[in-house]
């Protein structure tokens, strides 16, 4: 219906890149910030909570910089299937959750994401491929 907007399709990969860096970098600061508290929230180790922090920052960062993109993106399919499983399999969680907002369908929606900056590699606004 609109085929000129397919000339942009490199610059809404670039703003996909960031609206997945900026939502993993917050999580991982936070993680990074207060392991021990964030720990207990989401039911695991102090040092592994930490270890999840950096994991999502570094992701986001490679994201966001277009460096090592679709490795990054794949480290983050990996955080977040590690993160469905736990609320399906662990803690019970439906698709939408509780409330209509805890559930994995969230998590879901970022593996969909980054699965897409995969298969593009990110764009042509990358660093380094």
């Amino acid at each position: 219906m609109f085929p000129q907007l397919t000339n942009l399709a490199d610059a809404g990969f670039l703003l996909l890149r960031l609206m997945v860096a900026i939502i993993f970098a917050t999580s991982g600061w936070s993680h990074l910030k207060d392991p021990e508290g964030r720990s207990k929230s989401i039911g695991m180790s102090k040092g592994f909570t930490a270890f999840l922090g950096a994991a999502e920052l570094s992701g986001a960062l490679g994201v966001a910089f277009g460096v090592l993109t679709q490795l990054a993106a794949a480290g983050m399919i990996l955080l977040m299937l590690g993160a469905i499983q736990k609320k399906i399999f662990v803690w019970k969680t439906g698709f939408w959750g509780k409330h209509g907002t805890d559930g994995w369908h969230y998590d879901l929606m970022l593996v969909v994401m980054n699965l897409a900056i995969i298969v593009t590699n990110g764009g042509k606004y990358v660093l380094w491929k």
